[in-house]
């Protein structure tokens, strides 16, 4: 397999009132309560997170985007990916995603990866998001438009890097004279694409048509194995064998002394993620339009609580919507869950909510001693456990 190190920069100070309080951690929650002292020291916290996973073993770091929100200090993931070029020197690094219907034209985003991929020396993963529902809200865009301006996006994305320039554009939400961008990526004919998903049905069809890696976050162990049923299905359909490598998931893990003991130590930090920084309106979270009918059955029936629900860390663990426990434990729970979907590719959440500094390291640390090197020999069969 391949292992990541995935980051949040999630905000831990919102105070123990917050869910009564407050409608919201996305987009109304006002920014009054953001102490830049306090910001200054989480981000080289989290930094030094990120760039200890070269010399732990880790493959991948990953990085990601929201805006307006104490979920996570990212609006810019391309900011931060920039500083990790800078401090490492070997590890890949994903930036999962550019939210690209956000943007006011992807040319700039095709501009910044590129620059990264041959600054890095050809390290960029290139993660492609359409935004989740609250950042609709944040930038004013129609999330009827979303679909149809990613999609317009990466078009443009990959014509940019495919085709010599200059040439011109002329779609329906970016028409553009003269497409040459200048760098070009040092990967050819680009750095390799992840599409980070919850499930949607129009979008495990796209990623089968372009043959990307599919991306699933946020989900229990259930709904990963039955998202990635679905999307082999669709590779089926058009004649693509499932790789393992091409399946990745996203988990919060946290690795304790025992199995007990870890539980209880992580517990409270778990429940401030899934409670405090989740916290939003059902609206908020899939504003009208924002996928097709088809996929919103689907979300509603499978997802529906995620904005509503105040699980347990015990609920969750025995979900495998987050693996907690001891190194062997982590380790058997890790691979049965990939085994069961097929996926080759995990990215491990180890700063949950409001977990402090000392405590993250000593579960990175764990982790890195005693279940990645398990990990790394362990090649999922990409049909799944069952079909296998």
């Amino acid at each position: 397999m391949q292992i990541a190190m995935f980051h949040l920069m999630p905000w831990p100070f919102l105070p123990s009132d917050f869910l009564e309080k407050e409608e919201s951690a996305w987009v109304t929650y006002s920014n009054a309560h953001f102490d830049a002292d306090r910001g200054r020291e989480l981000y080289e916290r989290y930094l030094s997170d990120l760039v200890s996973a070269e010399a732990l073993g880790f493959d991948i770091v990953c990085v990601n985007e929201h805006h307006q929100t104490a979920y996570g200090l990212m609006p810019s993931p391309n900011l931060v990916a920039m500083a990790l070029v800078q401090r490492t020197n070997e590890i890949r690094i994903a930036v999962m995603g550019n939210a690209l219907p956000l943007r006011d034209h992807p040319l700039r985003v095709v501009e910044e990866i590129s620059m990264l991929d041959v600054m890095s020396g050809g390290r960029i993963i290139n993660g492609l998001v359409r935004g989740i529902g609250p950042e609709y809200h944040t930038f004013g865009v129609n999330p009827a438009a979303s679909e149809e301006r990613f999609r317009e996006s990466h078009d443009l994305m990959m014509a940019a890097w495919t085709r010599p320039g200059p040439f011109a554009w002329s779609g329906e939400h970016y028409p553009t004279r003269y497409v040459n961008p200048w760098p070009r990526p040092l990967q050819s004919p680009h750095p390799p694409t992840w599409i980070p998903t919850q499930g949607s049905t129009s979008t495990l069809r796209w990623v089968a048509e372009h043959d990307y890696t599919l991306f699933q976050t946020f989900a229990s162990a259930s709904q990963v194995a039955d998202t990635s049923r679905r999307y082999r299905g669709f590779l089926a359909e058009l004649g693509h064998e499932a790789d393992p490598f091409k399946m990745g998931r996203s988990v919060p893990v946290y690795v304790g002394k025992d199995d007990e003991s870890a539980l209880e130590e992580v517990a409270p930090h778990v429940e401030y993620l899934y409670r405090e920084l989740v916290h939003r309106p059902f609206q908020g979270f899939l504003p009208p339009g924002y996928v097709a009918r088809d996929s919103y059955a689907h979300v509603l029936a499978t997802r529906g609580a995620i904005s509503a629900e105040r699980p347990s860390a015990a609920l969750l663990n025995e979900r495998s919507q987050i693996i907690v426990g001891s190194a062997e434990t982590v380790l058997r729970r890790l691979k049965e869950t990939s085994a069961d979907a097929g996926t080759g590719v995990l990215a491990a959440n180890f700063q949950i909510g409001t977990l402090g500094e000392q405590q993250t390291r000593a579960s990175v640390e764990r982790f890195a001693e005693h279940v990645l090197p398990g990990l790394k020999e362990f090649v999922p069969d990409p049909l799944g456990r069952a079909a296998a």
